[in-house]
């Protein structure tokens, strides 16, 4: 695959003391010497009142806690289609393009995929991904990097019905042979003993409907909290790091990868029953 980078899908805690280890993991495999330079791009939350002191506050993070690589942050405000911070603007995103460590987090993963596709902030990305740039992508942004992205918001908020929109098929794009769904927040357990909150919040039950609302074949990727799936450049398997573990759902199978452990890209290869070695 070329002087492809690295590629890291969080299931959360992007910032916590598990995120530190594996940010650290990720920058110490860059080939070139600090200082790193970090686009945050912001898409995901665009919408939020708040999204300027959501990033502000992961800038903060590398900057304090990933000092050895003296972390230089462009903030990339691309928010919405047409309004003046475009993601097609090249003026809003060109910073993406001398970046080596390119993260996008949280925020709402359809009005992520809604508002990057086809545009240059993610031509940008994936161009940099293939010059030899990493990609950490954590909660809605990995989700939005899937074939589909589950309508996590509109679901829990408005009581809009059970379904996916598109996705933007990132691991497709960026050369990998694969597409699946990505659901960060597997093992969620914030609603306690009264309310089922897994499956990025929907719940098993819901989780079952949506699962049956997939084109057949199309595979799942499940990541849990504080946990991460990395795919380092020149491999083929993803390398589960941090306190949970990954799932991947496909042809009938389900399996767990225990962190630690890694995983074939080809687990993720669309109708195939696949399990693991």
């Amino acid at each position: 695959m070329g002087n492809y980078g690295a590629l890291a899908l969080f299931g959360s805690g992007e910032t916590s003391s598990q995120g530190r280890k594996i940010h650290d993991y990720l920058m110490s495999n860059l080939t070139s010497a600090p200082p790193v330079r970090v686009a945050l791009l912001e898409t995901p939350a665009g919408f939020q009142p708040n999204v300027d002191f959501v990033y502000s506050k992961i800038a903060d993070f590398f900057e304090k806690s990933l000092q050895n690589f003296r972390p230089q942050v462009e903030y990339i405000r691309a928010w919405k289609r047409g309004a003046v911070q475009d993601p097609d603007s090249h003026d809003v995103v060109k910073a993406l393009l001398d970046a080596q460590y390119i993260f996008s987090g949280p925020g709402s993963p359809t009005y992520a995929a809604r508002n990057l596709r086809g545009t240059r902030a993610l031509r940008y990305t994936i161009g940099r991904y293939k010059e030899g740039a990493s990609i950490v992508l954590s909660s809605a942004a990995a989700l939005a990097a899937g074939r589909y992205a589950m309508r996590v918001y509109e679901i829990l908020k408005a009581g809009d019905d059970l379904g996916w929109d598109p996705g933007l098929s990132l691991l497709s794009e960026l050369g990998l042979g694969v597409d699946p769904v990505i659901v960060p927040h597997w093992n969620n357990k914030e609603g306690g003993d009264g309310l089922d909150t897994n499956r990025c919040y929907v719940g098993k039950d819901r989780f079952a409907q949506l699962l049956e609302m997939l084109p057949e074949g199309v595979p799942v990727l499940g990541i849990d909290e504080h946990t991460a799936c990395l795919l380092l450049p020149g491999s083929n398997a993803f390398k589960v790091m941090g306190a949970g573990e990954a799932t991947v759902i496909n042809g009938g199978e389900t399996v767990t990868i225990q962190t630690g452990d890694s995983f074939p890209l080809a687990l993720l290869a669309g109708g195939v029953a696949v399990k693991r070695p």
